[in-house]
């Protein structure tokens, strides 16, 4: 056993000193030359392990992201002969690969209708391409889901510079259609001289690298994600995925996970399970001076009224709009109120509780602040009444925002 082990490290050093001399400038021919016997048959999961590996000892995920297509070059003819991963319709890997089949489709037809355009600069075509453009963006919603929900669970495995790298080339891709979508919006676009220029410098790159991305998940990522998960972790994505959202594709529901009943209650929220001293919510688990600190950082000023309309909290931020006392929890909320104002608020809560509004909401301008005040029914899972949520903001300086920014200010 000691000598297989030896032998595994002495394999992932070599490896690793390959990727390591494609960072030195040597080729992929060259490399391919010298360690061919070497490259034969490296697997999707090496190269995971290579590039956590060389993360974990330093090399800046920034360094590995221009060279990722070039490690896969290296080890390309190894990879083409790996099967691809099999799974059933309604498993999240079967939608993964459902929805690459289908933004090739887009792809293709995008990069048609963009020939078209160079071709015949006029409004018809000048309107599919933007169409196009526009249906090729629904696929933020397969990186979302890799991002938010597969990468993190994997990352509990340790599974964490392989997601650093692949995320960066998302936000690469992201900038690219972002700038066709930009090019093609100009009103006098089909005018511009340099527009078939353009338009290849955008197109060609991007699409390179989302086609790249398929093979890497495919051959990569996929099998890697099969062969560090649990069942448990798979239901608990699928179930999770359809608040983002799908590309092109609705999932299927033929893949049933085989959970006991303790996976299965645990995949419904794919948490950690709660250390003691946290208390528990919907989504995540904090100390209670986690959550007060929370509270207290909200920019806004928020005050909680029970069933029973008596105060029971209130925030203390740092720009408090209205005056409030420790003096007021356990209050009725009506005697809270100036006399002219009670009947209202009286309003609100009756309306709440017997459910004819969910929020109401005002206005008011004060001591030079524009002032927006909102009160939110609070009901449980079943409907029942559990009190009201006051919301107040100083908009003032939201309201004098223009433009955008992007960077944080030194």
């Amino acid at each position: 056993m000691s000598e297989f082990i030896n032998n595994q490290t002495l394999r992932q050093e070599k490896l690793k000193g390959i990727i390591r001399q494609l960072h030195e400038g040597k080729s992929v021919a060259d490399v391919q030359a010298e360690f061919a016997d070497l490259l034969e048959d490296v697997g999707g999961d090496e190269i995971v392990n290579i590039e956590q590996a060389l993360v974990a000892e330093g090399l800046s995920p920034d360094l590995i992201k221009p060279l990722c297509d070039v490690h896969v070059a290296v080890f390309r003819g190894s990879l083409d002969q790996q099967p691809d991963p099999e799974t059933i319709p309604g498993h999240p890997i079967f939608t993964f690969r459902a929805e690459n089949l289908a933004v090739q489709r887009v792809l293709n037809d995008l990069a048609e209708a963009l020939e078209d355009l160079k071709n015949l600069p006029h409004k018809p075509t000048l309107a599919r391409a933007r169409d196009l453009t526009a249906k090729l963006t629904v696929y933020e919603r397969h990186y979302l889901r890799k991002e938010n929900i597969l990468f993190a669970l994997l990352e509990r495995t340790g599974f964490m510079g392989p997601s650093k790298v692949m995320w960066a080339v998302h936000d690469d891709i992201r900038r690219g259609w972002k700038a066709l979508s930009t090019l093609l919006a100009a009103d006098d676009v089909v005018k511009d001289p340099s527009l078939e220029t353009r338009i290849t410098e955008i197109f060609e790159p991007m699409a390179h690298a989302i086609r790249e991305m398929i093979y890497k998940e495919d051959k990569i990522l996929f099998p890697a994600s099969l062969e560090r998960l649990t069942e448990a972790d798979w239901a608990a994505i699928r179930t999770q995925e359809e608040e983002i959202g799908y590309a092109y594709i609705q999932a299927g529901r033929q893949w049933q996970p085989r959970l006991d009943p303790r996976e299965a209650e645990a995949a419904t929220t794919a948490e950690p399970v709660i250390a003691e001293g946290l208390i528990p919510l919907s989504v995540g688990a904090l100390t209670p001076a986690q959550l007060d600190l929370m509270l207290k950082a909200l920019p806004v000023d928020v005050t909680f009224v029970d069933e029973h309309d008596q105060v029971r909290y209130f925030s203390q931020g740092q720009e408090r709009i209205f005056p409030r006392s420790p003096a007021i929890i356990g209050r009725a909320v009506q005697n809270c109120h100036p006399p002219q104002s009670v009947d209202r608020v009286q309003r609100i809560v009756a309306d709440f509780r017997d459910g004819r509004r969910d929020v109401a909401e005002f206005w008011i301008q004060m001591h030079g602040m524009f002032i927006h005040i909102r009160y939110f029914a609070l009901r449980d899972a079943d409907g029942t009444y559990r009190g009201t949520l006051e919301v107040s903001q100083n908009l003032t300086p939201l309201r004098a925002l223009e433009g955008e920014r992007r960077l944080l200010d030194e």
